[in-house]
């Protein structure tokens, strides 16, 4: 048999005599890059108004609408979801009876006869602010019908509705994932954040489609809609646009009007989001993150969370796990006792490839959301880097970044490679100066975030920064950023070979900002703990 050491030199090589001089993470670390900031691309960054027909109800009674597919934990089953009835905002407003419309999927391998039927359950949410002025709102019914028993890597059509009324969609379709084995996944699959409802996010699906996508990662900040006031108005600062409520208002039909404009792409392509700190939207009783968790399916029960705000799931030879950053992330909590259980049932000779998403970045040199979320961290990189994770991805900063190979600040050949793309197309525009720039380095106390803990940031302790908070330049860990709006696109071609092209909305459609391959060494690096848990780091490097 071939020793493993010649396997990856053939697969190498046969990567690299199909795709040419695309580099890999095995020609790392790389010397930093920063493509310097073009004015003319900063675009639109102005919301899609209540009249654009992409997001308009044109729908009838209570025909569905926001029709949206996720995935469960393996490739048998998926998560069809979706809206009846209007919603209602104002003073007096009655929620619909989620009784009252059936949710009732009919599924098959041929487009006639659906030879198959689902049964789900339904449920209405409220937005309620208990003060006089603000406007309380309550959503249509949403539907949840989870489908079980489906062959890998095959289509399936399938409306959905309630054939009493008679109220169904039409005929619409999906594909599902490969089994989990090391030779199969997902063709491509497209990976975003903090998309909003702008004009640059139109361009952005309208590239990301381009691209035909068999999976969607959603890195949180979905809508934005806490920038809107209950009536509807608009305020591009979070931080100061409420200073008269007790509570952050958040205008809910932003949430409508997005599952609007997305359902032709998610009503055919699976989406998995993770919570990004726009969602917390708090309200009335100290409830917090309802729109986000009632909207979406999420496989959390399957994937033995207790939560909609972590979970994970296979797509092929990839297991995902989706992390929570705006709930307990504590070692002695219970995000993390799920993760360790998660963690430690992976079984990489089925899932070689190991794959984390979460919100705030842990490694971004930009100014904006510098070191914010150094106390999650702190708490969990070490239990992650003992498992081998071989990619994390994350949003908030509104820029694009990819690391070289890191693991507490160091350069290290087994850590994973971290990729910001938290430039969907939001509203709040994009992130353009770094830390690392003279006279931005901001202060310790300004990168404290109270959903996160406060802050854990320091100085550095070793290294090049050592004794300052900030490096002096763009840090040997930071192999290449750009302030551009897109979005990425993973392909994995095998248990050790991934690539992963970055597209920018100013270019051609498959002209890529950046690519390269991401190359795992399961015969150098760990694929579990070597030592003891609770893991956890006590000091920035």
């Amino acid at each position: 048999m071939l020793s493993f050491a010649l396997i990856s030199l053939y697969l190498s090589i046969s990567c690299f005599l199909v795709y040419g001089e695309i580099p890999t993470t095995l020609d790392g670390p790389f010397e930093p890059v920063t493509i310097p900031f073009d004015e003319r691309f900063r675009g639109q960054a102005v919301d899609l108004p209540p009249t654009d027909p992409r997001i308009m109800r044109w729908v009838k009674d209570f025909e569905p609408e926001q029709i949206s597919i996720s995935l469960s934990t393996t490739h048998d089953s998926v998560w069809v979801s979706w809206i009846t009835g209007d919603f209602q905002i104002g003073d007096n407003i009655k929620p619909l009876n989620p009784e009252s419309v059936a949710s009732v999927v009919r599924y098959g391998q041929l487009r006639y006869p659906l030879t198959h039927e689902a049964t789900g359950y339904s449920l209405v949410y409220n937005q309620l602010y208990p003060f006089e002025g603000l406007q309380n709102y309550t959503s249509g019914i949403i539907h949840h019908v989870r489908l079980t028993g489906l062959k890998p890597k095959t289509r399936y059509f399938y409306r959905c509705g309630d054939p009493s009324i008679p109220a169904m969609s039409g005929i619409l379709s999906f594909k599902t994932m490969p089994v989990s084995s090391p030779w199969s996944y997902p063709k491509r699959i497209a990976v975003v954040g903090d998309l909003g409802l702008t004009y640059n996010t139109t361009s952005t699906i309208d590239h990301l489609r381009s691209n035909e996508p068999s999976l969607i990662l959603l890195a949180g900040d979905v809508t934005y809609a806490n920038l809107y006031l209950t009536n509807g108005t608009g305020s591009d600062c979070y931080s100061c646009a409420f200073p008269d409520t007790p509570i952050h208002e958040t205008y809910q039909p932003r949430w409508d009007y997005w599952g609007r404009f997305m359902d032709p792409l998610i009503s055919e392509v699976p989406i998995m989001v993770v919570e990004g700190n726009h969602e917390k939207e708090e309200q009335a009783k100290d409830r917090t993150f309802v729109a986000y968790s009632s909207r979406f399916a999420f496989p959390a029960e399957e994937s033995g969370s207790s939560s909609t705000l972590y979970y994970s799931f296979n797509a092929g030879g990839v297991h995902f796990l989706m992390i929570g950053a705006y709930t307990n992330f504590q070692t002695s909590g219970d995000q993390y006792k799920w993760l360790e259980r998660d963690l430690a049932n992976v079984d990489r000779s089925v899932t070689p490839w190991l794959v984390a998403l979460w919100h705030p970045p842990w490694y971004s040199t930009y100014k904006a959301h510098y070191k914010e979320a150094e106390c999650m961290r702190l708490e969990m990189e070490l239990l992650l880097y003992s498992y081998g994770v071989d990619l994390v991805f994350n949003g908030h900063v509104h820029a694009y970044e990819r690391s070289n190979r890191v693991f507490n600040y160091t350069l290290d050949p087994c850590g994973p490679v971290h990729i910001v793309v938290g430039d969907g197309g939001n509203r709040e525009k994009m992130a353009v100066s770094h830390a690392d720039d003279p006279g931005n380095c901001p202060e310790p106390l300004d990168t404290m975030d109270p959903d996160m803990g406060g802050s854990c940031a320091r100085n550095f302790s070793t290294g090049p920064a050592a004794g300052k908070f900030c490096w002096d330049e763009q840090p040997n860990y930071s192999a290449f950023r750009e302030s551009s709006f897109g979005h990425g696109i993973l392909e994995v071609v095998n248990e050790t070979h991934a690539l992963w092209t970055w597209h920018r909305n100013q270019d051609l459609y498959h002209s890529p900002g950046d690519q390269i391959y991401i190359v795992r060494e399961p015969n150098k690096c760990p694929t579990q703990p070597n030592v003891n848990s609770p893991l956890k780091l006590h000091a920035s490097a």
